[in-house]
């Protein structure tokens, strides 16, 4: 079982751990040694996340998560196999408590008449800028320099 909060448990069942070769450093073993993890989770099929966290955690997911819902996150930071499959669980975990979070209602609320006043003051005195210009270029055009 991999406790991800006091309250939410995952079986390890539910996660499979697949070894690759990692680009980056490893001198002689980078050819030879499968040291990235590729971890793999099916979110839509979990039976320990509740539907709301499923549909929040694909959404955070993003392009780490297949069409299917399944969530692959690969770790290669490291060169052993093992601290490879740590920092893919830590990241797993860590983008599951964040799916946990529920997101802030918003509370629709209107500009105070003060606002709208101030607004439309500060349209009428645009449009009036606007309309000494367009007079000041009709001058202009009738043949008159300044």
């Amino acid at each position: 079982m991999i406790s991800i909060t006091p309250s939410i448990y995952l079986d390890e069942r539910e996660i499979t751990f697949a070894f690759i070769r990692a680009s980056g450093p490893g001198g002689q073993n980078i050819n030879k040694v499968a040291t990235a993890a590729q971890l793999r989770f099916d979110v839509r099929n979990s039976p320990s996340l509740p539907e709301e966290v499923k549909a929040r955690l694909l959404k955070l997911a993003g392009k780490r998560a297949t069409e299917d819902g399944i969530l692959v996150i690969e770790a290669k930071r490291y060169r052993t196999q093992e601290q490879n499959r740590e920092d893919a669980l830590q990241r797993f975990s860590a983008l599951i408590q964040k799916a946990l979070e529920k997101p802030k209602s918003r509370l629709a609320t209107r500009p105070s008449a003060v606002a709208r006043g101030q607004r439309l003051e500060a349209k009428k005195q645009r449009g009036a800028i606007k309309r000494m210009r367009r007079e000041k270029e009709e001058i202009n055009h009738d043949g008159i320099h300044h």
